[in-house]
């Protein structure tokens, strides 16, 4: 048996219910933090039932906890499994503390959910607090207008959570575009913990990964790639797209669809039989290196999600932003203040979804501004600042790593 010398460990939770944007947030940060440090190890805690279908660089791998799906009245179900949700939720937080104990991180990372989805993680947290183990909370640049959040967050208890366990909260945004929690009665010790990191900036994936990954080779032509993210929610874009092809067959770009992993199976099939009758069209329903089809993209249409932000951001890439704004206006709130910033175009979806309004969009969108005419300090600096801040933590005396009660006496 071949023995290891102990480095440092990272765990990260992100609880996946739904989509791609936790995941590939949690992967992105992930990889350059081991990128950077070369001691590290990381595992990450995931409930999206295709982790799978991504490559993990060395020194990061993952743990597939049983998945749940967010119906539409809200409540949770398990996604594959016939099971009680409540039995189904023990599992989840059985795995995830077990999980903990073993591996025996030096930092813990929470993506999003303060305590979990339903509170699995509040063991965990204790656990690892009652070690001296760091807790980091993760947060995107935009959770929801402040009263839906303000109510979500007093039914989950997640302010008691996060001045009961959190180090530290990292918001992967900066203010001039948004400010989370902005909106929320929080303690004046936890709006102190609160560090703006910067968008977390993407790149092309490294040569290697390519081999063993859900891919498709960019067209030649030049074309307009379309994205609805996951694609769970992206029936009305990918529609409103296709009609304004079918409209106007003198667009002069044609365009890349990526329906989404998580469209169903129907809609997906009608799609690509209206995509057969367009000429300049064409549709896959994956690719796990997106971060390709949208360097070689004359421009960019989706809806707005996170990660498409960043990516939009660090291509510098023309953007026509359609965001939802139902069960969450999380992309509306960012669409229109980039929109205000300069740095993406957005068409707000009015339900009509005159095609004719979506070809004008389409035919002036090479004509737009790309991001990088607007300067905005410290726009890309994200796993800059995550790599400098997991670095002070893992270095950090252990007077400084003791748990926050014990600190605050």
């Amino acid at each position: 048996m071949v023995a290891h010398k102990r480095g440092a460990r990272i765990l990260i939770y992100s609880h996946d219910t739904f989509g791609l944007g936790h995941l590939r947030r949690c992967r992105e940060i992930a990889h350059s933090l081991v990128e950077n440090r070369k001691d590290l190890s990381i595992l990450i805690l995931s409930g999206s039932p295709i982790i799978g279908s991504f490559d993990f660089r060395a020194r990061v791998d993952y743990v597939r906890i049983p998945g749940v799906i967010k119906l539409r009245n809200g409540e949770y179900t398990s996604l594959s499994l016939h099971i009680d949700l409540s039995d189904m939720l023990a599992i989840r937080q059985s795995i995830i503390r077990h999980t903990a104990d073993i591996f025996e991180p030096n930092l813990f990372l929470v993506d999003k959910e303060p305590l979990g989805l339903r509170g699995e993680v509040r063991e965990t947290l204790r656990l690892l607090r009652d070690r001296g183990v760091p807790l980091i909370l993760g947060l995107r640049d935009v959770m929801d207008e402040p009263a839906q959040l303000a109510s979500e967050w007093e039914r989950k208890h997640a302010i008691e959570g996060i001045s009961e366990f959190y180090d530290e909260i990292w918001t992967y945004g900066l203010p001039q575009i948004c400010e989370p929690l902005a909106g929320l009665d929080l303690p004046e010790s936890v709006r102190h913990r609160i560090i703006y990191t910067g968008y977390l900036k993407r790149g092309l994936p490294a040569p290697g990964s390519l081999a063993t990954s859900v891919r498709t080779e960019p067209p030649k032509d030049p074309y307009l790639l379309v994205t609805p993210g996951g694609g769970g929610d992206g029936e009305a874009l990918v529609d409103w797209v296709l009609r304004a092809y079918e409209s106007d067959r003198t667009l002069p770009i044609g365009a890349l669809i990526v329906l989404g992993p998580f469209m169903a199976p129907e809609l997906q099939s009608r799609f690509l039989d209206r995509v057969k009758l367009l000429p300049n069209i064409k549709a896959i329903t994956f690719d796990s290196h997106i971060e390709t089809l949208i360097e070689g993209a004359v421009g960019i249409v989706a809806m707005g999600g996170y990660n498409i932000f960043c990516e939009v951001l660090s291509f510098d890439k023309r953007a026509l932003i359609v965001p939802r704004s139902k069960p969450r206006r999380e992309q509306l709130i960012r669409a229109e203040r980039a929109q205000e910033l300069g740095l993406v175009r957005m068409l707000a979806d009015d339900g009509l979804r005159d095609p004719r309004t979506m070809a004008t969009a389409l035919r002036q969108l090479p004509q737009q501004n790309v991001p990088s005419d607007i300067v905005v300090p410290g726009l890309l600096d994200g796993l800059d600042n995550v790599n400098r801040r997991m670095e002070h933590w893992l270095t950090a005396p252990k007077t400084q790593q003791a748990p926050l009660a014990i600190r605050r006496t």
